[in-house]
């Protein structure tokens, strides 16, 4: 198993979402509640989930204790509306489980977003912890917890169908990282930014983004800058996407990196194809890969330098979601995932994942089941 992911919805989304503008460019605040509090705090709305979550492998035998985590959390969403743009969001976690394969620890607690977000004409400001999401640097919803970082954003929306961010990150929570947050500032330089604008409008969509990442070597070959490009268009009856990275790092060997994509829908089923190329090193990224051909164990940027390809295909029929998809990597093998969802009531929801994984040519697959129970409130 290795640490990047994709959530439930982003590996759905996979097989039918095409370009940067059909990623959200930013998750500053908490998502829209849905329980006001007393007439006194009117202001005050409160939202939350529960998440039980097993897991196993055949590292010794499927279901066998020695390969198999049970885990649960609980996850409190607040938000306070100062004035009509003016907000406090807040965000608690709380895990426990049978050993530390989830997060490190068996139990814990922690704010997982804190911050307050201001808005003035078009512009946004979102100052503390919040979730990001751009192509190359963001979280995902894995485990107990998505990724989070300590970050101050301005997204700006003053130009039709154009939105610019610009985001100064200064600490991460990783998946599977337990509590605490990894100070950014103290490494290298401790400068790490990202900067982007992202198009959308009617069947076109573009992004172009700029990273500046000093803490690259925690987690990279090397601190590095980086540019990100892509651009999509749906035709209505196919689509096809273009992404193009460039990393340069401070010492290592430069990369270059670059995919393409093509989909459509046929007989209620989104189908997709896609290739990547990743040159002479690996495609940096922080949390979370935007590559085309990444897979549920596979980012495809960093366990991949040549060729990989990919094909998947996603439906949903009858309350239930289906997504099945199969990648070759030139030098990190192959993976092939069937990721399951079903929606029980409005509030409780249950998925389903497997995976079959070869994590390098040479070595037997890995199977993997995963099972989720969530409840929102």
């Amino acid at each position: 198993m290795k640490l990047t992911k994709l959530s439930l919805v982003a590996a759905l989304a996979v097989s039918s979402a095409f370009a940067g503008g059909d990623i959200a460019p930013v998750e500053p605040v908490v998502e829209t509640p849905v329980v006001e509090v007393a007439a006194c705090n009117a202001r005050t709305t409160i939202s939350g989930k529960a998440v039980a979550y097993y897991y196993t492998d055949d590292s010794v035998n499927l279901f066998d204790a020695d390969s198999s985590s049970l885990g649960g959390a609980v996850t409190l969403d607040v938000k306070h509306n100062f004035t009509d743009n003016i907000a406090a969001n807040f965000t608690a976690v709380g895990f426990m489980a049978d050993d530390t394969f989830f997060e490190g620890q068996k139990t814990g607690a922690y704010f997982n977003v804190a911050n307050i977000t201001a808005t003035f004409a078009g512009t946004t400001a979102v100052l503390g912890r919040q979730l990001l999401a751009t192509p190359m640097l963001g979280g995902y919803d894995w485990l107990l917890a998505p990724g989070a970082f300590e970050a101050y954003t301005l997204v700006n929306n003053s130009i039709s169908n154009l939105t610019l961010v610009g985001s100064y990150v200064a600490k991460w929570r990783p998946n599977k990282s337990g509590t605490e947050f990894i100070d950014l500032t103290d490494i290298d330089d401790g400068n790490n930014y990202a900067f982007g604008a992202v198009y959308a409008a009617d069947a076109l969509s573009a992004s172009v983004w700029y990273y500046n990442v000093d803490a690259g070597a925690a987690v990279n070959p090397d601190k590095y800058t980086q540019v990100y490009v892509d651009a999509g268009y749906n035709f209505g009856t196919f689509n096809v996407a273009a992404q193009y990275v460039s990393t340069d790092y401070n010492t290592a060997v430069d990369s270059d990196a670059y995919g393409i994509k093509i989909g459509a829908t046929l007989a209620g089923f989104d189908l997709s194809a896609a290739y990547n190329d990743v040159s002479d090193n690996k495609a940096a990224f922080v949390g979370n890969s935007g590559m085309y051909t990444a897979q549920w164990n596979s980012a495809a940027s960093l366990n991949d330098i040549g060729s990989s390809w990919k094909v998947a295909a996603s439906t949903e029929f009858a309350g239930l979601s289906a997504a099945v998809s199969y990648a070759d990597y030139e030098t990190a093998g192959e993976e092939f995932d069937v990721i399951l969802g079903y929606g029980l009531t409005n509030c409780i929801s249950l998925d389903a994942i497997y995976a079959n994984t070869k994590y390098t040519e040479d070595e037997d697959a890995t199977n993997q089941l995963e099972f989720v129970a969530t409840y929102k409130f």
